[in-house]
């Protein structure tokens, strides 16, 4: 995992816009990318890699591919949901504006093919209609969210589509094309790519339990910003399930409501504690669980591969699953 981290960020660091002379707009790219993250996306394209084959310098484009299009994605999330923080740090559109923050991540998109295209030309049929659809799908995804913020009643159902959609289709895509790099058949590809959609499910959950239940310290935003927003999350959904009436129709009134900034908190404060009272942390850590589970399944699947191979993408997950931000 250090080779593989170390290979990520010198091509990344040989990839940086620096002193480009339309620095205006180059320069938010470079400053999204120093907030640092997990990585997630490009390391699991290369530990995708490297199930199949022990050479991954040939998904290093790839790798950079999907974490360019992630970090694209993730400035205009903020700018819609006009999210103040980023992991710690200002936003892009609030750092500089937001009509710049919309430029450079139209241009992250562009880039994201451009590097995709860094690949062995044999392999462009089958990577570019990987890409495309993922990127079409997180776009859906997006438009579902925020289609939930209006929408009076969402299932469960239609929450995990969303969030297979905005979130973990970019993870099955990172790791289907590392393993088509690999060398892979289309079955052992499509395998890579189940482990990836079900961690990505897994992450999603736990990251809207984060946005309740995590501090500030250790998330990097707000904590509370999706009960202000009204977001229809997993905790939201199976509260609505568990609650009697009253205490269904407080919950209701409270993500219906736009107080003035000077109330959010204690909007924040009581819907959390409805959340408490329903035991919905272990509710999520249940549904995290189901998950955790099929990823885990489809590695499995893959039995004719080492188990030193398969280890660190194990690993991985057990990692996602007890992290804290």
């Amino acid at each position: 995992m250090k080779t593989i981290k170390q290979l990520l960020n010198d091509y990344m660091e040989d990839s940086a816009f620096g002193r480009h002379p339309h620095q205006s707009l180059y320069e938010p790219i470079d400053y999204i990318f120093s907030l640092g993250g997990k990585r997630m996306r490009p390391l699991l394209a290369l530990l995708s890699c490297q199930l199949f084959s022990d050479e991954i310098k040939p998904a290093l484009p790839v790798a950079y591919a999907v974490e360019m299009f992630h970090n694209f994605s993730l400035v205009h999330d903020d700018i819609m949901d006009e999210a103040a923080l980023r992991r710690g740090q200002p936003t892009v559109h609030k750092k500089y504006d937001t009509n710049t923050a919309i430029l450079s991540g139209d241009v992250m998109l562009l880039y994201s093919y451009k590097h995709l295209h860094r690949t062995d030309p044999k392999y462009w049929p089958h990577l570019l209609p990987i890409f495309t659809d993922v990127a079409i799908g997180v776009c859906e995804g997006q438009q579902l969210d925020v289609d939930f913020e209006a929408k009076t009643n969402v299932t469960l159902e239609e929450y995990l589509r969303m969030i297979e959609l905005k979130t973990s289709v970019l993870l099955y895509g990172a790791m289907k094309m590392g393993a088509l790099l690999g060398g892979a058949t289309e079955e052992e590809a499509e395998f890579a790519g189940a482990f990836g959609r079900n961690m990505g499910i897994a992450f999603q959950i736990k990251d809207d339990w984060l946005d309740t239940f995590g501090t500030q310290a250790k998330v990097g935003k707000r904590i509370g910003g999706d009960i202000v927003q009204n977001k229809k999350t997993a905790l939201v959904i199976k509260a609505l399930d568990l609650a009697d009436e009253p205490t269904a129709e407080r919950l209701r009134h409270l993500l219906s409501t736009n107080p003035p900034a000077a109330e959010e908190e204690a909007k924040i404060a009581e819907v959390t504690q409805i959340f408490a009272d329903l035991g919905i942390p272990n509710e999520m850590a249940d549904l995290m669980e189901v998950y955790r589970q099929k990823a885990q399944d489809s590695l499995d699947h893959l039995e004719h591969i080492e188990a030193s191979r398969k280890a660190p993408l194990y690993n991985f997950l057990e990692e996602l699953m007890a992290r804290e931000h």
